[in-house]
């Protein structure tokens, strides 16, 4: 894999490497097939101009950095995945946290891949192909999504820091699946404007990275505030194992590399104890008419639905039209319900640092069964359903996750979820830099 953020900005500040010099790297992987299907608008020139104008003393140096499709990028349409936004009028401005990248001295290597309007954990784009993830040269297997490219775009290398959203794991599924890390901060921290909403309740703008570290460096340029860089050592924070819900149904790669990594955390000093939280059972019934992500995009796309019904993904159709139903009763007392199941998840994890979990159940399955098609159909939500179930509870929480690559060298990548309720995301992010260090006892 490519040296991170930190460890090639560390090359240029030495001399020993030079802005464009690793911008032309980057563009030659993003051309190359491994990213095939990974930019839905590739920006080489402009990101050539932007490199050579950087200076190595800033924070990305003329590094490359993505964008997921649904972010506005100035002089450029925002069409989030999809072709019935293909024509839309060109943004004006950039998203504040394009803008905050590029003042960083970021530079636009392109728009990634995505699923349609973001409302899926596969991946899958029947529009614009579908990027595979680059684990098993064998299987073309699913990215995971909804921020597939963005994924692929930092695993291969092409990119730095690949930007993107998360919703129920939008960031984090991926991330587990393509061996990267992923945080998902609490989602106030960070501005939303300028991107495609899928729920405005439940939206978090946030970035992949390869290293914990460069986790970092992007939280603190999109969120414009600084870390605080946690000295403890492991053994001395509280961290727990919930039971319920996120340990079932684990396949045998994801049980194996979760055990081996609490296992090898204990040999590095950490202190961990096993939790049960039976609020976690609340949470079908909190959603039953549908939850916040149907509603609030069937909001924002009906009427887009009545004119250009026929040009999306049937499968996201599906989910978006599912709000169509909800009352207004019923959002509200959503709303009202999900406050107070807040209030009591947050009290029941006030003995903790921080808690330790499978991001996803399962490894990265093959493409080919979850393909677009009705036949596979069933498969696809069934995956999908999984895909989001550990990761989704911690945007229900309005807390705050990263995940951490946690496979053995032959085995195919899983995800190691540190997370707590929100505004704990400094905490989490010191732990995290602990933990990895941990996974790498010897195994």
């Amino acid at each position: 894999m490519r040296p991170d953020l930190h460890a090639t900005r560390l090359a240029l500040l030495a001399g020993a490497s030079d802005a464009r010099t690793e911008m032309e790297h980057s563009i030659a992987i993003a051309g190359s097939p491994a990213c095939e299907h990974v930019f839905t608008r590739p920006t080489f020139e402009d990101a050539r101009d932007a490199s050579a104008a950087s200076h190595p003393s800033q924070r990305l140096g003329g590094l490359a950095f993505s964008v997921k499709d649904l972010f506005d990028v100035a002089g450029q349409p925002s069409s989030a995945g999809s072709v019935v936004l293909a024509n839309a009028p060109a943004a004006k401005a950039d998203a504040p946290a394009v803008a905050r990248l590029r003042a960083a001295g970021g530079a636009l290597i392109g728009r990634t891949n995505m699923t349609e309007f973001a409302f899926s954990g596969v991946g899958v784009n029947p529009h614009h192909g579908t990027p595979a993830g680059l684990a098993d040269p064998a299987t073309p297997r699913i990215p995971g999504g909804s921020s597939s490219g963005a994924a692929i775009s930092v695993a291969s290398g092409a990119a730095f820091i690949g930007l993107g959203s998360d919703t129920g794991g939008s960031i984090r599924i991926p991330a587990a699946l393509n061996g990267i890390v992923g945080f998902k901060s609490t989602a106030r921290l960070v501005p939303a404007d300028g991107a495609v909403p899928l729920s405005t309740t439940l939206d978090t703008v946030c970035a992949m990275t390869r290293s914990v570290r460069d986790a970092v460096t992007a939280h603190e340029i999109l969120s414009a505030r600084r870390v605080t860089a946690g000295t403890a050592p492991l053994g001395s924070y509280r961290l727990a194992v919930v039971t319920n819900l996120f340990l079932d149904e684990l396949d045998p790669t994801v049980a194996a590399a979760f055990e081996r990594s609490l296992r090898n955390l204990s040999a590095a000093g950490a202190r961990i104890e096993e939790v049960t939280l039976p609020e976690l059972a609340e949470l079908r019934t909190i959603n039953a008419t549908g939850g916040f992500s149907a509603a609030e995009a069937y909001a924002w796309h009906r009427l887009l639905l009545e004119r250009s019904g026929a040009g999306y993904d049937p499968r996201v159709a599906q989910r978006i039209l599912k709000g169509a139903t909800m009352k207004a009763h019923e959002y509200i007392d959503l709303v009202h319900a999900r406050r107070d199941w807040i209030t009591r998840i947050e009290h029941a994890l006030t003995p903790f640092d921080a808690l330790l979990s499978p991001t996803v159940p399962m490894v990265a399955p093959a493409l080919a069964d979850v393909a677009p098609g009705e036949a596979r159909d069933e498969a696809f939500f069934r995956v999908n359903a999984l895909l989001l179930r550990n990761p989704s509870v911690i945007n229900m929480l309005d807390g705050c996750a990263i995940s951490l690559p946690c496979q053995a060298e032959d085995e195919l990548p899983v995800g190691l979820m540190i997370w707590h309720a929100g505004q704990h995301d400094d905490a989490v992010l010191a732990i995290a830099a602990q933990v990895e260090r941990g996974l790498q006892v010897p195994r």
